[in-house]
């Protein structure tokens, strides 16, 4: 088992407070929760609930002050796995930490969009979100003696992944195995069921299309025109995509600058497997036409890993002129820029002068597999 970043998960569970642990379906969140009911003491009172549940709900949709302080009276600690299924959770909750304000809760959700939405404004002030991803090279680096060993993994990582699940199998036949299983069965499955829709050939497709620009800009209108539905259409289910941890968007950064290219975006995957598994695609790296993308789209998502672990505060942007010039990712904070320039090789852009004259405060660095483990871990 990998030792995931948030294992002593004690500390962030506080009297009074909803501790909400959010990221994908699949990363360990369920297993990280009970990993630590583990520890507790035989004597400590807990309840592990799940959102599924139809004791659960009534209990928690009730609103009942009587019903809800009953249900938890002598209890030291309620988990509720999946909460943003059970209707006005984020209401429950408050009546349960303002009647009872020792008590501690922990909730879990893969569906950022219904969960905010239930627990969002109830639990102002009285709540503490975490985001877990699937494993990030921060933490895989600890299995392994030193980076030369480290980076011996690295071609497989961009093919499938890192899911636990993935890291943990001895081979690629059943990678691969789990990864179509997992998008056939799984990876639609809240987006279907929150959506409305009967069928999932629409995500299907629209998920394909988006797979193959990752690291590009994206057009509404032609994805309109590819998938034959209105543009509304399509940047609904790309909302509910992105908050359903499957893919990540980046805006452009501007100051109004008339050259520069802020109206489309670019999309990610929150994980490569995934991606990969969705056009039937795990070829070798060395045979692959995409691994530019590849690469932009795992040195983004390992990034955006650091940032959340190591507290790193940051607008995350690209930058690009309509002429081209672009510079892949873009952080502000502390009131400067950082541009980063993604290589597979080594060749450095024409775009980074462009940038650093244009914002004179800005620094640009080239990442490539030279200097990468710096940038992510």
């Amino acid at each position: 088992m990998i030792n995931r970043y948030y294992n002593n998960l004690g500390q962030y569970i506080k009297q009074g407070k909803v501790l909400i642990l959010q990221g994908p379906r699949q990363v360990g969140k369920t297993t990280l929760v009970k990993n630590y009911l583990e520890t507790l003491e035989k004597d400590y009172k807990y309840l592990y609930l799940t959102g599924d549940s139809i004791e659960t709900m009534n209990i928690f949709s009730s609103q009942s002050k009587n019903i809800i302080t009953n249900f938890a009276s002598n209890i030291d600690l309620i988990v509720i796995d999946e909460a943003q299924k059970i209707p006005n959770i984020g209401l429950g909750l408050k009546i349960l930490i303002d009647s009872i304000p020792e008590i501690k809760v922990i909730t879990t959700g893969s569906s950022s969009f219904d969960l905010i939405k239930q627990v969002g404004e109830p639990l102002v002030g009285r709540s503490n979100r975490l985001m877990l991803y699937p494993v990030s090279l921060l933490e895989l680096k600890t299995e392994y003696p030193n980076e030369y060993m480290l980076n011996q993994q690295l071609d497989k990582l961009l093919i499938y992944g890192l899911y636990p699940e993935v890291l943990n199998f001895e081979t690629d036949e059943q990678r691969r195995e789990y990864l179509i299983t997992f998008v056939d069965m799984y990876l639609l499955k809240d987006v279907l069921e929150y959506s409305g829709i009967k069928g999932s050939q629409f995500l299907s497709d629209l998920l394909k299309l988006l797979a193959f620009q990752i690291g590009s800009l994206v057009s509404l209108t032609e994805l309109s025109n590819q998938l034959q539905v209105n543009i509304n259409t399509v940047q609904k289910y790309l909302d509910l995509l992105e908050k359903n941890y499957i893919i990540f968007s980046l805006g452009g950064y501007n100051r109004n600058l008339k050259k520069e290219v802020t109206s489309k975006k670019k999309y990610y995957f929150y994980d490569l497997g995934i991606r990969n598994a969705l056009i039937s695609n795990f070829n070798e790296i060395g045979v692959r036409d995409d691994i530019g993308a590849i690469w932009e789209n795992f040195l983004v998502m390992e990034r955006l890993k650091k940032q959340e672990y190591g507290k790193i505060y940051a607008n995350n942007y690209f930058w690009r002129t309509w002429d081209q010039k672009e510079v892949d990712f873009v952080e502000e904070r502390d009131g400067k820029l950082y541009g980063f320039e993604f290589k597979w090789g080594k060749a450095r852009s024409n775009s980074t002068k462009l940038f650093t004259d244009t914002y004179k405060e800005a620094s640009i660095e080239v990442i490539n597999r030279d200097n990468y483990l710096e940038f992510i871990v």
